[in-house]
């Protein structure tokens, strides 16, 4: 008797974990940058990307903001994403663009190992999902993050005025602002894997060294420093090289911790802008995704 109650709790327990691995479900995550465009609280609205149809990543949610008000203030919707998708035994892979990527490090260094409620992946009008459990966890279950022309470290079009200077985000994408925001290199152990474009026009030529027309290397590359600096692809004798990797840049210049350039566009032929169809550097992004995160 003692026998088949040890075995039937043995089964029991079996199934448990069964289930608890079988619930398990992997997310990824697209955070835009300035402008905006999809609806906010719809996981569903890839109006900033592209096609909703196109593949980008296993169990796609389109992390949407205003893309206009400060990193501050619309930081909650990150971190309801967050805490929806990337809680419990749910995981998630991160794909940022421009100032998502300013977005995603300011919520990783400030709340990324913060106290979270668990939960059930069944988002309201909102974007907020209901408690699964009722326990909590540290931080939140990101697997990577991989940034399309990243301005993490700001971009001199916000410097120079040539954005609309009336705009929340557009003073928090000064080069001395973005850089001191938060700490770049607490990433609570979260990779950032960065890809930078560098099809820049003759209007661009206030951005220092390679381009993409709107984010300088020195950003979309993860350089660390208190303001930017011209880096460029090897063929440029006029400027220091962006390294590939976590790899120090000519003339000594470091990249901020778990920050690692994935992707140089040695031949000029990204540039910033989706254009409504996951074109520019988030095509790059876009392909990287397909392929990793499954």
């Amino acid at each position: 008797m003692k026998l088949i109650r040890l075995f039937s709790i043995l089964i029991f327990l079996a199934l448990s974990v069964t289930s608890s691995i079988a619930s398990a479900t992997n997310y990824t995550l697209w955070i835009n940058g300035r402008t905006g465009g999809g609806v906010v609280g719809d996981y569903t609205s890839f109006t900033y990307w592209g096609p909703a149809a196109t593949a980008a990543g296993v169990n796609k949610k389109a992390v949407n903001w205003d893309g206009y008000n400060s990193i501050a203030s619309q930081n909650s919707k990150i971190r309801d994403a967050l805490d929806c998708f990337c809680t419990g035994s749910n995981w998630c892979y991160v794909a940022t663009h421009s100032a998502g990527d300013l977005m995603m490090g300011y919520t990783l260094a400030n709340y990324g190992g913060s106290s979270r409620m668990k939960k059930n992946a069944v988002a309201n009008s909102s974007g907020q999902c209901g408690n699964s459990d009722g326990t909590a966890q540290a931080g939140w279950n990101i697997k990577w993050v991989r940034a399309a022309s990243g301005a993490g470290g700001g971009s001199e079009l916000s410097d120079a005025g040539s954005w609309t200077t009336s705009e929340p985000l557009v003073k928090d994408l000064k080069t001395t602002t973005a850089r001191a925001m938060y700490n770049h290199n607490d990433t609570h152990n979260v990779w950032f894997y960065m890809y930078a474009g560098a099809k820049g026009t003759v209007y661009s030529g206030i951005l220092p060294g390679q381009d993409d027309e709107a984010v300088a290397y020195h950003s979309s590359g993860g350089v660390s420093g208190s303001a930017g600096a011209s880096f460029c692809n090897p063929s440029d004798w006029f400027c220091n090289d962006l390294t590939m990797g976590t790899a120090t840049n000519e003339g000594g210049s470091a990249k901020w911790g778990y920050h690692s350039v994935s992707f140089r566009d040695d031949a000029e032929a990204y540039n910033h802008y989706s254009n409504g169809n996951w074109q520019g550097i988030i095509s790059v992004v876009r392909t990287a995704m397909v392929s990793n995160a499954i």
